[in-house]
């Protein structure tokens, strides 16, 4: 994925109210950014750190300017988890996910019950793939975690795939990683320790869990790696 316009520097000031971010750009200017993060952030917040916005088109948005990568030291850390579903679509299109290869369909956005909505429906012949993804930006000591905040939601994606396994399905949890600092991935149980709980379960129920890595540069983002997951 490449950005349109060429996203431009900053520093980051500081992120407030969850979907705010104060930015000194390098041209001199002072702007108020969106943040498509729900997350607390952790490790990719801090202010002083070095960023990259994207400025949209549209005339009647509020702030025009959105927040789309931090660095955390030397690493870019991709944090607009609105790009996270194509970025998946994209990869799985080129065939650089190797479990999800030549689909005959792709559908997004899938209601798979009255309360919940998944990301993906694959379907090859007669068989179903829903797949539910994650964007992951917490990384401690070369080890990718996911959530990076109390996440109830996530935790009813998870045992809405695996409802789905029940029903005959393939279901799969897909984890991001949109930086290239990490060599695993783990659940953060010291953060979320039901979602972790939940996530050992469902794999025991036939979940499948896929974790990919991103190579993130202000030029583009692409699904570079798979990277071992660790329960």
């Amino acid at each position: 994925m490449f950005f349109p316009v060429p996203p431009e520097p900053g520093i980051l000031l500081k992120r407030y109210k969850r979907f705010l971010a104060d930015i000194q750009l390098y041209t001199g200017s002072q702007i108020t950014a969106h943040c498509p993060n729900t997350g607390s952030m952790l490790t990719c917040s801090q202010p002083g750190s070095e960023v990259y916005v994207s400025l949209s088109s549209n005339p009647k948005r509020k702030y025009p300017y959105t927040l789309e990568m931090v660095k955390d030291t030397s690493t870019w850390v991709g944090i607009n988890t609105a790009r996270t579903n194509a970025l998946v679509a994209e990869g799985i299109e080129n065939g650089d996910i190797d479990e999800l290869k030549n689909p005959d369909s792709l559908q997004r956005e899938v209601q798979t019950s009255n309360a919940s909505r998944l990301d993906f429906l694959l379907k090859k012949g007669e068989n179903c793939t829903y797949i539910e993804v994650k964007s992951c930006t917490f990384v401690v000591d070369r080890c990718a975690m996911f959530p990076d905040a109390v996440t109830a939601r996530g935790t009813k994606h998870l045992l809405e795939l695996a409802n789905l396994v029940d029903q005959g399905h393939k279901g799969i949890i897909f984890f991001l990683v949109q930086r290239r600092d990490a060599d695993c991935f783990r659940p953060a149980g010291h953060i979320d320790p039901r979602y972790a709980k939940t996530l050992a379960q469902v794999k025991s129920q036939g979940v499948q869990i896929l974790v990919y890595q991103a190579d993130v540069r202000p030029e583009g983002i692409k699904i570079a790696r798979k990277l071992p997951c660790l329960l």
